[in-house]
């Protein structure tokens, strides 16, 4: 619920006290001028007058003539004469000035006074102001509604605990909501720290991967301490106007001054918050300008007053330092992505709003979703629910979420796609290919399920592994183990086929990342030791690394990436050959079951006997380039 008073008065009024005082005009005032009338006449007959001198005065045009007789009333009333040319009569102006008559009277048009002023003064003015209306709507829409607005915050207000969130709402964040329940009750009962003499600290600093519930957060603080909550974008700030930003970051104050104590929202506020330097029109442009006045006002904000501010962004690292001193936002609370026991939660309060089966096992659920933030982990609920609905079924069960874990990573099945049988031959040993190295490495995460129904994100087929407990750290030799993982569907096509196709993109690109992870930020190279040879920038959205090293350095990184992924495909490869029937045996399984689980693989992995037909088969198959690009997607558990 939003408080808005609108101050204005309705428009209608305004018209008709206009139509009121125009009317007591009319009644009071144009009574008391006398009325006239116009008479036409004959020609001859002016003709007559004119002879006789009973004319005072002419006005002649090319139409016609007006003229004032000697006697003017008539009927209590001025009457005024008016009589059609003639153009041959070329004596007329002659026989006027032989007259004496006046050549400078001018006659008025037949009209109410009342209609005159309207015309004349009230219709330009409606039609004008009819016209800027249209015009200043037509603005606003074009520019969000805010084309009128000059100066004036549009930030929402909720009063009192109307955000309709509460701490419980938020799982999964325990330290964040920790560091937030002090600036509650310090809005609680702010006597007690006065009385020791600490702050209220003026701001807080939510940073984190998107989804993981910053904005929710924010809320939850406002409806724990059942204060106005004011929340509004960074980018809203910035108009097309020069100055705006400015004039609305005083005016937000200035309300938010008047609503003492409360919180302050402001989201997103890299849009406001860049960096300063050179770039610009000499400092001076409309996106510094509102930065100063930001930092002008929490500056001079009285923290007695209970006013806190909350921000929240995804890109800490191009803030200015101004706005991240003390004294400013004092905390910078992180709000990162959950793990194991922050998924588990997470997935049980969104749980709550939907009908499930009692026997769900959320604990599986968080373990295959690693990585996943907030917002992704209620999609997944949603999508399970979605699934049920398709399904007819009145509650969601185990196979809807698990189901809908892999429509978020994968995407939805593509049940109508035609793959021709020698192409899911090479993807069921590509991904057997995965499975088979997995379970023979020491440090791999078990499988969960391999698939080979086409999905819509492109891939042919992939291979989940969910780790059975949440890894924090990775060792060398793990992530050596996972590089080789992703190398046995290479491997396993070379083997048995005797060439490669396109399906291993993914893998690929995988396996060089961690690589040269491991060379340039792990310090796990042999050549450069603990030695930082990239940076990392947009942790919290990209992920983006540049490197920090000559170039001679770099082609060095270049040799000892193909080294070690060399290493792990030798690796890959000999694991295959030493179990190529196995190999055989469940590619055969998995092209006519099209999907397995972990556990039937791990089952089919017992000894038993080979199907002949099926290895005369493979070895009659001749080689054929995938058509698709990134045909497989290895999911995994975790990363690094």
């Amino acid at each position: 619920m939003h408080e808005k008073k609108d101050n204005r008065k309705p428009l209608i009024l305004y018209y008709i006290i206009s139509l009121v005082v125009v009317l007591l005009l009319n009644a009071l005032l144009f009574p008391q001028i006398e009325r006239y009338s116009v008479k036409q006449v004959a020609y001859s007959e002016f003709l007559q007058m004119l002879d006789e001198g009973k004319i005072k005065s002419v006005e002649i045009d090319e139409t016609q003539i007006a003229f004032t007789p000697t006697e003017q009333i008539e009927d209590g009333k001025v009457t005024y004469y008016t009589t059609n040319r003639v153009t041959a009569d070329d004596q007329i102006v002659q026989r006027l000035i032989d007259a004496n008559v006046v050549f400078d009277q001018v006659v008025p048009e037949e009209m109410s006074p009342i209609i005159s002023f309207l015309l004349s003064w009230v219709l330009p003015l409606v039609v004008f102001y009819g016209l800027g209306t249209l015009m200043f709507r037509r603005m606003s829409k074009q520019m969000g509604g805010n084309s009128m607005t000059f100066g004036k915050s549009n930030a929402k207000i909720y009063v009192e605990a109307q955000t309709g969130k509460t701490f419980d709402d938020v799982a999964g964040e325990d330290e964040a909501k920790d560091a937030l329940q002090e600036i509650v009750d310090f809005l609680h009962d702010p006597q007690k720290y006065r009385d020791i003499g600490a702050k209220l600290p003026k701001g807080a600093l939510l940073v984190g991967p998107p989804g993981t519930g910053k904005t929710l957060l924010a809320k939850a603080v406002a409806g724990e301490a059942k204060v106005p909550f004011f929340s509004i974008s960074g980018s809203e700030f910035v108009e097309m106007f020069v100055g705006m930003g400015a004039a609305r970051v005083r005016d937000l104050f200035k309300q938010a001054g008047e609503k003492a104590p409360c919180i302050v929202f402001i989201d997103e506020i890299d849009a406001i918050g860049k960096r300063r330097d050179n770039a610009g029109m000499g400092g001076n442009d409309e996106r510094e300008q509102t930065l100063n006045q930001l930092l002008t006002e929490m500056d001079g904000f009285d923290a007695g007053k209970g006013v806190v501010i909350l921000a929240a962004t995804n890109r800490p690292e191009i803030l200015d330092k101004a706005l991240l001193r003390p004294g400013r936002f004092d905390r910078r609370i992180p709000v990162e992505l959950p793990d194991l026991a922050g998924r588990e939660a997470i997935l049980r309060v969104h749980a709550k709003e939907v009908k499930t089966d009692p026997n769900i096992d959320y604990t599986q659920i968080a373990r295959a979703t690693s990585g996943c933030s907030g917002a992704e982990l209620a999609n997944i609920i949603n999508e399970g629910a979605i699934a049920a609905v398709k399904a007819g079924r009145k509650t969601v069960s185990q196979r809807d979420l698990e189901e809908a874990i892999e429509t978020v990573i994968a995407g939805y099945q593509r049940k109508n796609a035609v793959v021709s049988q020698r192409d899911k031959l090479t993807v069921s040993y590509h991904e057997i290919g995965h499975a088979l190295v997995a379970a023979k490495l020491e440090n791999a995460a078990p499988v969960q399920k391999i698939t080979i129904v086409p999905r819509t994100s492109g891939a042919l087929g992939y291979t989940m592994q969910v780790d059975e407990e949440e890894r924090l750290l990775m060792t060398r030799e793990q992530i050596l183990d996972k590089i080789t993982t992703f190398c046995g569907g290479r491997a396993a096509e070379a083997l048995v086929f005797g060439r490669i196709t396109s399906g291993a993109s993914n893998d690929i690109e995988q396996a060089t990342k961690l690589a040269r992870a491991m060379i340039t930020r792990l310090g796990m190279s042999d050549t450069f030791g603990m030695m930082a040879l990239e940076t990392q920038s947009g942790q919290y959205l990209s992920g983006d690394a540049n490197l920090v090293c000559s170039d001679q350095t770099a082609a060095r990184i270049d040799v000892e990436v193909k080294q070690i992924i060399a290493n792990c495909y030798e690796r890959a490869l000999q694991i295959l050959t030493d179990n190529k029937e196995k190999l055989h045996e469940l590619a055969k399984i998995l092209l006519e079951k099209e999907t397995i689980t972990g556990i039937e693989f791990m089952a089919a992995l017992a000894p038993r006997q080979l199907s002949s037909s099926f290895g005369d088969e493979v070895k009659d198959a001749e080689p054929e380039e995938a058509a698709q690009v990134d045909g497989d997607a290895t999911v995994q558990g975790d990363e690094a």
